[in-house]
């Protein structure tokens, strides 16, 4: 395993987005660890200002070029966005590879896409990020997949294309997924047509949302206590207590200062979210940070144009109840007596699930209309299509027709009334 030291630098007296340097230095460890680096020391330097051209103090950098000798360290994360010329003067003074937050998160990510639309969003990330440096940190065209891009072998090659080569590369890349993103609308359009509601799971990397989301589809997308366990979205069809039939997708974990070039180049898969009907934020209600997480995530969502789902309310899904000390959770459970948009749950132990499904049905149902309507008992497929795409809460038959009262949404509904080419039926009470 590759030995790496993890460096966080503390600006003293400004606090990062409400973390503490430990906090900081605990995740970019996990961030480390999640690509399989060996940790051999991590520590949150504290700086008075940072240097233009190193980021830490004379004094800072030689004390580690001792530490990095000795201890025979290959890679040096730096947890901070650093400039091209200090990741290359502290690459020149320490003798080894630097890397920042970004270069980081791109190369997990790199290892984590699996599918074609995952791995061309890394890359044009990547590129991104390279075109404005030209450094050692990032080889990602070199390899298809394995090996990681900043511990060097042939890769270094790829140091040689010019910044030509990278924009027409990242021109190619911006078709193709052009492409996936119109084949996602056709999907998208498809679901529409159905129709089922779409339920997105987001919230911070390893809030337990592809735990979640095992649980509530029985199915078994890979889920570790790691960071960023999972990148490529899915959807699953779940049913409701109601009957109600909805499509669960779960979606990549956001992170604090979360690479702007990331962002973009994931929207694609993160139009998933867009286009929902329902959003559960999934939170890790253990974690000391939980709030300032929170924050991230709803950061993100503006970006992604949600600010309105956030300010009409989306449901706060306390994960993780199981981790929590008796006093934490009595104060959380006093918080959420009266609340409807959040509630307590633990993916792993099942509490608190029943009440997750509960809510989830009473949103989505809520949205729906609810109306009365007759259909020929010769008409089969059409009353089936009623109790699957609907709740069909009564019904009534004679000799010819079956009288049907049905919960439906509005798309729903105009397309029962095309398939049948009747009036519009009268809402009831």
């Amino acid at each position: 395993m590759t030995r790496t030291l993890v460096l966080v630098p503390d600006l003293r007296g400004y606090p990062h987005k409400g973390r503490d340097a430990a906090a900081r230095l605990d995740e970019a460890v996990g961030l480390a660890r999640a690509i399989d680096l060996s940790v051999v020391h991590g520590e949150a330097v504290s700086i008075v200002k940072p240097r233009p051209a190193t980021v830490f103090g004379a004094g800072v950098v030689e004390r580690f070029k001792g530490f990095i000798e000795a201890e025979e360290i290959e890679v040096v994360i730096v947890d901070g966005a650093l400039t091209p010329v200090q990741q290359r003067n502290l690459e020149t003074a320490w003798n080894t590879k630097v890397i920042d937050r970004t270069g980081l998160i791109l190369e997990i990510f790199g290892e984590r896409a699996r599918t074609k639309e995952g791995q061309l969003q890394v890359e044009l990330a990547a590129l991104s990020y390279q075109r404005s440096r030209l450094v050692r940190s990032w080889t990602h065209l070199e390899r298809q997949r394995g090996g990681r891009g900043f511990l060097g072998g042939p890769g270094e090659r790829q140091l040689e294309m010019d910044r030509r080569i990278i924009t027409d590369r990242i021109a190619k890349i911006k078709l193709d997924l052009e492409q996936v993103k119109r084949t996602r609308e056709l999907h998208r359009g498809a679901r529409r047509r159905v129709p089922y509601p779409v339920v997105a799971l987001v919230g911070y990397t390893n809030a337990g949302k592809s735990t979640l989301f095992n649980r509530l589809t029985q199915s078994d997308v890979m889920a570790a206590d790691m960071l960023f366990a999972t990148l490529d979205p899915t959807m699953r069809r779940i049913q409701l207590p109601s009957g109600l039939t909805v499509i669960l997708s779960d979606t990549v974990g956001f992170i604090s200062d979360l690479p702007t070039d990331l962002v973009a180049a994931f929207r694609a898969t993160l139009e998933e979210v867009t286009s929902a009907d329902l959003i559960l934020h999934v939170r890790d209600a253990a974690h000391e940070q939980s709030e300032a997480q929170r924050a991230d995530v709803d950061a993100v969502l503006v970006n992604l144009g949600l600010d309105q789902q956030i300010e009409e309310g989306l449901i706060e899904v306390m994960n993780k109840s199981d981790l929590l000390a008796p006093t934490a959770r009595a104060g959380l459970e006093t918080r959420l007596r009266d609340r409807s948009d959040m509630l307590l749950c633990s993916a792993v132990t099942g509490e608190g699930i029943e009440d997750l499904l509960a809510a989830i049905d009473r949103r989505l149902t809520s949205q729906q209309a609810q109306v009365d309507l007759a259909v020929d008992l010769t008409d089969g497929a059409a009353i089936a299509w009623l109790y699957d795409r609907g709740h069909v809460l009564a019904r009534r038959d004679d000799e010819r027709k079956a009288y049907l009262r049905v919960r439906l949404d509005s798309a729903a509904l105009a397309r029962f009334q095309r398939r049948q080419r009747q009036p519009a039926p009268a809402d009831t009470d």
